[in-house]
């Protein structure tokens, strides 16, 4: 019974109705899209998701990958390479980027709502297709234009795969111990030797070739971060005519055996175990960690994105279950024996729960498509040579990256812990999808610079970053909108309670700014990861209210265009009762209102812990490693 609900509603909502998607197209980047057009990409998403993909995501996860050892092979479980190719003949692969190299070039605000079907329906899958699209775009920026030739077309129509290649065995989150090798041979290639380890999608017969972005050193160049360079390394050496040619010495050693994400090849990769592994420089030398940002910064982006998605998935399967399952009378014939049974939704504490689901999954979708919607303002900044809009919103995507990686794939692994919680045994069961949500999305917290790296860039670089612009910029967005609502005639009370919740996030970030004037840097790490639940808090918060404010207007349009006076309550259950549009709209308010009573309070209290100076953790003396 694993089906997947797509909640197509919330999503064109969030595009056209808060984002304002069609504002894009009016840029010279864009021009050549119209709205339907895009909506209809999204629509063809979803489709997509739930009739290809989500089915086989239950059987790749009982029959996981299948490694080989006799020949070093991996084989994808059933209906995986056919699902591949159907995605890349739709065009989903390269949608985001250049149309010269088989691209789409569709704005990323539509990729991520794209991304939110694939990940959401069969986590595994995407994975691949991210890895390959990121990995080609990394060729396309920094790429010459004989390696762009040689690779773009093929990866961005899924001819070939793609991977990225960071962590070996004694080099995790310190990515500047790496020990892989590059060797000149003097024709403008290397030579590559060295060992990889956790890596998605390492090998797999799903395409026919494997294009491995592999961050090595070259021989005698400087030890940590500033000597690591960047390649492109190929299972398989292209042709001149763009078929492949000789085995190049690229091999899958072994596939890890995981909680979640079975049907994701995690793979051990050999480089060069007889010599003959040749790679291409990308980029310029010893430049490779800064490079690769570009592919790591996307990933954690779409990390975020899992972690949302998984959400959205959860609690769509819980509210289904919750309103056909019967158990126990109505809460308020509990004393009457033979009182009929009733949804479980209709139970006060399975209700929290499921607004607790709606609010964090809404409130997170919102959030990272208004990042996808930010980069896009930075590109058709940039393009118009508007500097001071480019450093506005490329400082928005920054800043926001590590609190979308980080508060996504935390919030949702808890939102699909509440879904599973809310249909009880059967929500521990194989035989509904939440179980494997929940074991798919925890890796997310760890994979793609764990959380605590992420909560320490945070408060390390991205809140400091050009003297704290990009905070600022931030803390603008907000006070603009509470200057703007904070006497609104529903909402006023909810907005009152963001600007407390505002204010708790600017009193640690003065107290961030004094410790680390005074030299006191252990309370700033000490609390970085706290630090990001706070800001994600506000900033879920913020657009939950402004998705509220739209609902508002709309409702009360609704509402005069039928002669309703909203604050007749009968009159109003009957309108909900009656009319789609008015439930959507009043859901809205009711998830907004929520989260404002029940999460945004509790702001002022994460800050007083923050600033408590509590060192309790470091001053503890443990038992030694006997």
């Amino acid at each position: 019974m694993a089906d997947f609900y797509v909640d197509l509603r919330d999503m064109l909502f969030v595009l056209n109705e808060q984002i304002g998607l069609d504002a894009l197209l009016k840029s010279d980047v864009y021009s050549d899209w119209e709205i339907d057009d895009l909506l209809a990409i999204v629509e063809q998403a979803a489709k997509f998701s739930k009739e290809v993909l989500s089915p086989i995501a239950e059987t790749g996860d009982k029959e996981h990958c299948q490694y080989h050892p006799e020949d070093g092979s991996v084989t994808m479980p059933a209906g995986y390479k056919e699902a591949y190719q159907q995605f890349a003949e739709l065009g989903f692969l390269g949608m985001g980027y250049s149309p010269e190299y088989g691209g789409m070039g569709v704005p990323q605000t539509v990729v991520m709502a794209c991304g939110d079907w694939f990940v959401g329906a069969n986590t595994s899958f995407d994975l691949s297709t991210m890895l390959t699209t990121e990995a080609a775009h990394l060729v396309e920026t920094f790429g010459t234009e004989e390696l762009k030739n040689t690779y773009l077309e093929n990866m961005y129509t899924g001819k070939w795969a793609g991977t990225m290649c960071l962590t070996e065995p004694q080099a995790g989150t310190d990515v500047g111990a790496v020990k892989t090798n590059a060797i000149p041979n003097g024709d403008g290639s290397y030579r590559i030797e060295g060992q990889k380890i956790f890596i998605t999608y390492g090998d797999h017969d799903m395409t026919e070739n494997i294009i491995h972005a592999v961050l090595a050193r070259v021989e005698g160049d400087p030890p940590g971060t500033k000597g690591i360079s960047l390649f492109v390394v190929p299972k398989y050496l292209p042709n001149p005519d763009g078929s492949i040619g000789e085995f190049n010495d690229v091999k899958c050693a072994g596939l890890e055996n995981k909680m979640g994400i079975h049907a994701s090849p995690t793979a051990t990769i050999v480089l060069g175990e007889d010599g003959h592994c040749k790679g291409w420089l990308l980029g310029e030398q010893s430049k490779g960690m800064r490079e690769m940002f570009q592919m790591m910064n996307a990933a954690r982006r779409a990390v975020g994105l899992q972690g949302e998605a998984a959400a959205n998935a959860a609690y769509q399967a819980a509210l289904a279950y919750a309103k056909e399952r019967l158990q126990s009378p109505h809460y308020t014939k509990m004393k009457d024996k033979t009182a009929p049974k009733v949804a479980i939704i209709e139970h006060p504490d399975v209700r929290r729960l499921l607004m607790l689901q709606k609010a964090y999954s809404e409130g997170m979708r919102s959030f990272l498509l208004h990042v996808g919607y930010f980069a896009d303002r930075a590109r058709i900044a940039h393009a118009a040579g508007n500097e001071e809009e480019f450093d506005k919103y490329n400082g928005l995507v920054e800043i926001m990256t590590p609190v979308a990686k980080a508060y996504g794939s935390d919030m949702g692994f808890r939102v699909t812990e509440w879904a599973v919680q809310t249909m009880g045994g059967y929500g521990y069961m194989a035989e509904y999808p939440v179980e494997r949500y929940l074991r798919d999305v925890k890796i997310g917290s760890i994979y793609e610079g764990t959380n605590g790296v992420q909560a320490l860039d945070l408060v390390g670089r991205k809140i400091t970053a050009k003297t704290g612009a990009n905070l600022m910029t931030v803390m603008a967005m907000l006070n603009e909108f509470i200057a703007a609502h904070k006497d609104h005639p529903l909402l006023g009370s909810a907005v009152a309670r963001l600007a407390a919740a505002r204010d708790a996030l600017n009193e640690v970030n003065m107290y961030f700014f004094t410790s680390g004037q005074s030299g006191e840097f252990l309370a700033v790490l000490l609390n970085a990861t706290p630090y990001l639940e706070l800001f994600g808090d506000v900033l879920t918060g913020y657009y939950l209210l402004d998705q509220a404010v739209i609902a508002h207007e709309k409702l009360e349009g609704i509402c005069q265009a039928k002669g309703i006076d909203s604050s007749r309550k009968r009159k109003m259950r009957k309108l909900l009762a009656d009319d789609r549009d008015a439930r959507f709209y009043d859901g809205k308010l009711k998830a907004a209102v929520f989260f404002s009573n029940s999460i945004l309070p509790l702001a002022p209290g994460k800050a007083d812990a923050i600033r408590s100076g509590d060192k309790s953790a470091m001053d503890w003396v443990y038992d030694p490693v006997e």
